[in-house]
């Protein structure tokens, strides 16, 4: 019983170890952290009157997509690798180039 008892106690400690470490893995995003094609995803994007604003000039089609709200959770360089997307790497870059010139103030 006493070595139950003592295998329970490790595992609790080890499992408490690996869930701190990998919460500690991965930094929470910053604040203010500017908008970014590459981690940003589009429903935030569309939260954000300025980023929106960007998306509405850069990729209309985007905000009426019927199917937008299966791709909020996605970022622009995730939905970039369909094709129906339109979204190259020149494109890509155009709507970062806005994104963070409506930043400045």
């Amino acid at each position: 019983m006493r070595n139950l008892l003592v295998g329970v106690a490790g595992l609790s400690i080890a499992l408490a170890a690996a869930c701190g470490a990998s919460a500690q893995a991965t930094p929470p995003p910053a604040a203010n952290a500017a908008p970014s094609v590459e981690t940003t995803t589009i429903g935030d994007l569309l939260a954000n009157p300025t980023s929106q604003a960007v998306i509405a000039k850069d990729m209309p089609d985007l905000i009426t997509y019927p199917g937008l709200d299966q791709i909020k959770g996605m970022t622009l360089r995730d939905i970039s690798k369909y094709p129906q997307a339109k979204l190259d790497d020149a494109k890509l870059a155009a709507v970062q180039k806005d994104l963070d010139a409506a930043k400045k103030p």
